[in-house]
């Protein structure tokens, strides 16, 4: 099954890849919907939303605080290391991110597509400024900007859109993919769900690496199961 990918990838001009929770998972990174992800009593979904901010914006931080230090002690794997690869032999390869955490940066990746934002950019609520911040832990929580109003979480919370810009270049490299990558998500979450559908639909072919069958399993050429660390390293080994 492996080897029709590679085919697939050998013969391709422009490649797209979408990764999700299960990418990060495998450097050690809690998924946001598991057992693991939980914190205190609350659930994220709970936490991750502008009503929670506006409630108790340090209950946020608090957690968000502890989130980031779970990633700063976590490493890229050879599934991102796999998709730096990617990027440097295709002269058209656009990487799509449902991940918060920075790990694909972190591993050398450069044409990112954030669709859900970056937990290590801090926004500021009253003048809009943003911030790259890496401090584990933070000083001040909540923190505060320069103009002394608070600051959240860079990321697209519960209830909030996509960022306009990122979803138009989403779906604009879905459009034209040749092969669309579908790598550790559930394939549940839209509208990020409906690029590798897009996709299909513009006559790509579909490759999905999943530990488990997701909704798009039937409707993808190729659904494989196992770690993205261990099949796209040697689907890259075997395209050289």
């Amino acid at each position: 099954m492996l080897a029709r990918a590679v085919e697939w990838l050998f013969r391709a001009g422009t490649v797209v890849a979408l990764t999700g929770a299960g990418v990060s998972a495998e450097s050690g990174v809690p998924t946001f919907r598991g057992a693991e992800g939980l914190w205190r009593s609350f659930r994220p979904e709970e936490l991750a939303t502008p009503g929670a901010f506006a409630r108790d914006p340090k209950l946020v931080w608090e957690w968000y605080d502890w989130r980031r230090s779970l990633i700063a002690r976590s490493s890229p794997n050879a599934g991102h290391y796999a998709l730096v690869d990617m990027e440097r032999r295709f002269s058209d390869f656009t990487l799509l991110t449902q991940n918060v955490d920075g790990l694909h940066d972190r591993a050398g990746s450069r044409r990112i597509v954030r669709l859900h934002g970056d937990i290590w950019t801090l926004r500021c609520t009253g003048c809009g400024r943003e911030e790259h911040n890496e401090q584990v832990p933070l000083d001040e929580l909540p923190p505060r900007c320069l103009c002394g109003a608070l600051f959240r979480p860079g990321v697209v919370w519960f209830g909030e859109p996509l960022p306009h810009k990122a979803l138009a270049a989403a779906f604009a490299a879905a459009e034209r993919a040749d092969v669309f990558l579908v790598l550790g998500t559930s394939s549940v979450v839209y509208p990020a769900a409906a690029l590798p559908r897009v996709a299909l639909e513009r006559g790509a072919r579909v490759v999905e690496i999943n530990l488990e069958p997701t909704e798009l399993s039937s409707l993808a050429h190729l659904s494989l199961r196992g770690k993205t660390g261990e099949l796209l390293p040697e689907l890259l080994r075997q395209a050289a």
